[in-house]
């Protein structure tokens, strides 16, 4: 039961019965940045606190900066639905789920408030020192559930956020080159799904460049290569891609770049 604030962020309580157990694990490791994609932030809610809705969220960011908790951070919280990263297959026991209102792309994504992200900021800053969250392991709702969700979208500030220790991030950078698209093959498009695997996508390195590749592609510009989500690994996206597992902290990144040198890409 919620009664007491797990964080000295939050405006106020508002318990939704929408939650377990975490399954084979004591406190999360990641934290989940959503949209609500609602009309508004009392529709949100109401949804999330809905029990015939079965989802729900650790915490809610209103428009204002307020910041809502639903659900206790020891629970399960049933946001991220069926989702994937680094292997994990059950992303709401392993994380935190923040839900920001926002119309998201329905609406034509509004554009986030700067009291919403100096909330979410916070908060993300709070849950991070609390559990010891990595940089790399602040992750968008559609890096882990590619296709079947895009929030908090491409227009989120995940820029904004890394300049104030929140996510793994690096600017985009341009590059020349050729394209990969949907259908292309050959050990190009396999090492292209390999570094993506390596950061932490769900990806199989099968060589074709498939409609799930596509996607998933699409993901990963969503978060860190936004001028540009069309799905189509040009130079920049590889280029951009290069650059964040070269950051990764002991990633080994003189031999992740050693894979990307096969692709037919100039990084």
């Amino acid at each position: 039961m919620l009664s007491v604030p797990d964080s000295a962020c939050v405006g106020r309580l508002c318990p939704s019965p929408n939650y377990g157990g975490r399954v084979g694990r004591e406190r999360p490791d990641s934290i989940i940045l959503h949209y609500t994609g609602m009309a508004d932030g009392a529709a949100a809610l109401a949804w999330l606190c809905e029990p015939r809705s079965a989802v729900s969220c650790h915490y809610l960011v209103e428009e204002d900066g307020t910041i809502v908790q639903l659900v206790p951070e020891t629970r399960r919280a049933w946001h991220a639905g069926r989702a994937r990263w680094r292997g994990e297959s059950d992303i709401n026991s392993a994380s935190i789920g923040v839900e920001i209102v926002n119309g998201g792309h329905d609406a034509g994504l509004p554009p986030f408030p700067e009291e919403q992200v100096g909330a979410v900021i916070a908060l993300c800053r709070d849950l991070a020192a609390r559990h010891s969250i990595l940089p790399e392991r602040v992750l968008a709702h559609s890096d882990v559930a590619p296709g079947r969700k895009l929030d908090p979208g491409e227009l989120f500030p995940w820029g904004e956020l890394h300049a104030c220790g929140i996510g793994h991030w690096v600017p985009e950078r341009a590059a020349e080159g050729p394209s990969l698209r949907s259908g292309d093959r050959g050990p190009g498009v396999a090492a292209l799904q390999i570094a993506l695997a390596l950061y932490g996508y769900a990806i199989e390195p099968t060589g074709l460049f498939d409609d799930g590749t596509r996607i998933v592609v699409a993901a990963f510009q969503r978060h860190f290569r936004s001028s540009r989500v069309d799905g189509i690994a040009d130079a920049g996206t590889v280029a951009t891609l290069d650059d964040l597992l070269r950051a990764l902290p002991g990633a080994g990144g003189r031999s992740i770049s050693a894979s990307l040198e096969r692709l037919p890409i100039r990084v």
